[in-house]
């Protein structure tokens, strides 16, 4: 939580805001699309599902839109991030350069136009990365949320935030070229600093209007956790 804080304040620092205005417009582009849709859909859904309800157990028909209601908002937390961080990918990094700059003042090798636009591809093959690593984990955690009543949501909570953490804080890491199953062994490492800030920024994620401006925020949180307790552990050259 406090490097979600410290991203809170570093998204209003003079020089960072411009750089924010992008992954905040994408963000919220997609979320009010995405939950319109769904919210749109889901009055079909519950029917059909209350439809199949035997007669006796009709009575647990108005509890089938809350629990609708809730499974959606908790998938779209982690389905949405994904999708989105996918096409702000090369914007999140950019962020993430300008955070890390601001943080210690040391500028990262290869900057300028020539070089963001020569790297893009590499940061969305990144992006497909942590996509192949986390469908068939979520797959196998969405049915174990069905199966399992209360363990199952449970395991989906603690999946949800450490693929959160994987997410954002990967954008410094593959700043600085560390390879991806690197990334995944140093958060596992320094896993309750990991784990903390993902379960706070799937906290947040969950909350109507503070979760459109969860990635720039994230984003900027991670970098900070990537200055203070990655960069120098990995022994990268300033």
């Amino acid at each position: 939580m406090h490097y979600l804080m410290k991203g809170l304040s570093l998204i209003r620092v003079k020089g960072l805001k411009r750089y924010v205005v992008v992954p905040l417009c994408i963000n919220l582009v997609l979320f009010a699309l995405a939950f319109g849709y769904l919210f749109s859909q889901l009055g079909g859904w519950v029917d059909q599902v209350v439809a199949t309800l035997p007669d006796w157990l009709g009575f647990v028909g108005f509890l089938v839109w809350p629990l609708a209601l809730f499974s959606i908002v908790m998938g779209l937390a982690l389905t949405f991030t994904m999708v989105a961080n996918f096409i702000a990918a090369p914007f999140n990094a950019l962020l993430a350069e300008k955070t890390e700059l601001h943080l210690t003042g040391q500028p990262l090798p290869d900057q300028g136009l020539a070089a963001f636009l020569k790297d893009v591809p590499r940061m969305l093959g990144r992006e497909w990365q942590k996509f192949v690593y986390c469908l068939p984990r979520a797959i196998g955690f969405l049915l174990l949320f069905f199966i399992l009543p209360g363990i199952g949501q449970l395991l989906w909570f603690l999946f949800c935030s450490w693929m959160l953490a994987i997410q954002y804080c990967d954008y410094p890491f593959d700043n600085h070229k560390v390879p991806f199953t690197t990334m995944r062994k140093a958060l596992k490492l320094q896993w309750k600093h990991s784990y903390a800030f993902g379960i706070s920024v799937y906290v947040l994620s969950l909350v109507p209007l503070i979760n459109l401006l969860i990635m720039p925020v994230a984003v900027c949180g991670a970098t900070a956790m990537w200055v203070d307790k990655f960069r120098e552990a990995l022994r990268l050259p300033d």
